[in-house]
């Protein structure tokens, strides 16, 4: 037996009906999707280290165990980590799990890390990355006791059935965004963008048509072939003088003709991430001064972070078929497994947590069924470490083609749902419509998990819901009441 036949088995590519080069093609579909968080990620942690708390202002540099860095030098470190967390993380869920999905720092968190933790509550950037490690020693700890599956089980049937539709609306939501397709509107907080006027919007409606007329016929890569032309027709365009630079490009990317352009930022990376490692272990040592800001750093951390990766594999693993008959994932303490391990060692290495991506959506619809799958994209991840800089060069815009897509054939899983029966109709349909207006996974989830119980004691059939069921309902009032405290100032520190 060869080595590539050994691999096949490893994976077990003939249970799953699948091959080298559909695995292959799924793995660079998903990283292609999730492929932004190596540019959004960094953008949006750096906040959190060149925020000044004595002054309240961000800092164009900051100083890290006594030497000072600029602001692109810091973005820089943080790509490196964000990278590294991911292979770490992915790698995991490749051989020990043998799902195809893939792992970063996850969005949402990241922005809860930088400004509602450092920035709001004043929490230095060294303490919270020590919040984040603790919480991931935690989830491994949970995951290996089995006591996150058992939560997990406890969801509602009509719950489980509706996060798959509810991630898919989220999806086409912030898609669309980012395509300027749905923009601002103080009316009605959004409406329809004006395409006539925006080169983005006009851009993204066109490779959306080409992505779906491709996807309509069977294409195989249809969504990668959308993002690369997509994205190449955006940089013809402003080549050839049509727009302006920072239009269809990614701001900062493309200097005029008279420089270099993107290529001479290839010169100039930053690949020593070692600052803030000695950040995490400063932090470590600084959790003493606070514990009980530290404590509620963690909890928030750790409720928010589970729930999403929750909704978040259950969506995606009812799209590749892996749920059995009652709405649950096998094995799934070994995926859970994975974000636990990526979130200790991302903390350690200066990044937020990290969960499971919805955009694993992508690969999965493009055939991906085995940990293969997961190791191409923990591969193209190490191979982004060699063009850091050049990442940038993709346009968002190009990458959320594939969220509107996958949003769209995601909805398919309203149809195991009881439309029928209130319990299942009022659960379900808060928690497909709950998550895209408040862009939150866990939000969903929330309302759909509260809900049931309640709807079922009114219906008189209280017996078909569990103590644990209440116990879930009653912990996620109780975590919103510590939220909007915080939120409102009501409770201070």
């Amino acid at each position: 037996m060869g080595a590539s036949d050994t691999i096949a088995e490893y994976f077990g590519f003939n249970e799953s009906d699948t091959d080298y080069r559909t695995e292959t093609l799924a793995g660079v579909t998903t990283f292609l999707a999730m492929a932004y968080i190596i540019v959004v990620n960094p953008a949006i942690l750096s906040s959190a280290i060149l925020w000044n708390h004595e002054t309240g202002e961000f800092q164009g540099e900051a100083t890290i165990n006594g030497t000072v860095y600029g602001s692109g030098e810091i973005i820089q470190m943080l790509a490196v980590a964000t990278i590294l967390a991911s292979v770490v993380a992915t790698v995991v869920m490749a051989l020990y799990a043998n799902r195809p999905f893939g792992l970063a720092p996850g969005m949402g968190l990241n922005a809860f890390f930088a400004f509602t933790v450092v920035v709001i509550l004043g929490v230095p950037w060294q303490v919270a990355l020590a919040a984040v490690f603790v919480e991931g020693i935690i989830f491994i700890a949970l995951t290996a006791v089995g006591a996150r599956r058992y939560i997990i089980e406890l969801f509602p049937e009509p719950v489980k059935f509706a996060v798959g539709a509810g991630i898919g609306v989220f999806l086409l939501f912030l898609g669309l965004q980012e395509m300027q397709v749905v923009v601002p509107y103080d009316a009605t907080l959004v409406t329809l963008g004006n395409v006539l006027e925006s080169p983005v919007a006009a851009l993204s409606l066109a490779g959306l048509f080409l992505t779906l007329l491709l996807y309509a016929r069977g294409v195989r890569g249809s969504i990668i072939i959308g993002i690369v032309t997509t994205a190449v027709a955006g940089w013809v365009l402003t080549l050839a003088g049509v727009v302006a630079p920072d239009v269809l490009t990614p701001e900062g990317s493309y200097d005029d003709v008279t420089n270099e352009g993107v290529m001479s930022m290839l010169t100039s990376v930053q690949y020593d991430f070692t600052p803030l490692f000695w950040g995490f272990v400063d932090g470590l040592g600084m959790i003493t001064e606070d514990p009980f800001v530290f404590l509620l750093v963690v909890f928030t951390f750790f409720f928010v972070d589970f729930f999403d990766t929750a909704g978040t594999l259950i969506g995606v693993s009812q799209i590749g078929g892996f749920l059995d008959e009652h709405g649950d994932l096998p094995e799934v303490e070994k995926p859970l497994m994975a974000d636990a391990v990526g979130t200790t060692v991302g903390a350690m290495i200066g990044t937020s947590t990290v969960t499971t991506f919805i955009e694993s959506s992508t690969g999965l619809e493009e055939g991906g069924r085995t940990g293969f799958t997961a190791l191409v994209v923990g591969g193209l991840f190490a191979l982004s470490l060699l063009i850091v800089p050049l990442m940038a060069a993709i346009p968002q815009y190009a990458t959320y083609l594939a969220l509107v897509v996958v949003g769209i054939i995601m909805l398919q899983g309203v149809t195991d749902i009881d439309w029928n029966d209130p319990a299942w109709s009022i659960s379900a349909g808060l928690t497909i419509t709950v998550m895209p207006l408040t862009t939150s996974i866990a939000n969903g989830l929330a309302a759909g998990i509260i809900s049931y119980p309640l709807v079922k004691a009114a219906m008189g059939e209280t017996r078909d819901v569990s103590p644990g069921q209440w116990a879930l309902a009653v912990a996620f009032i109780g975590y919103f009441i510590v939220y909007f405290s915080v939120e409102s100032g009501s409770v201070t520190f």
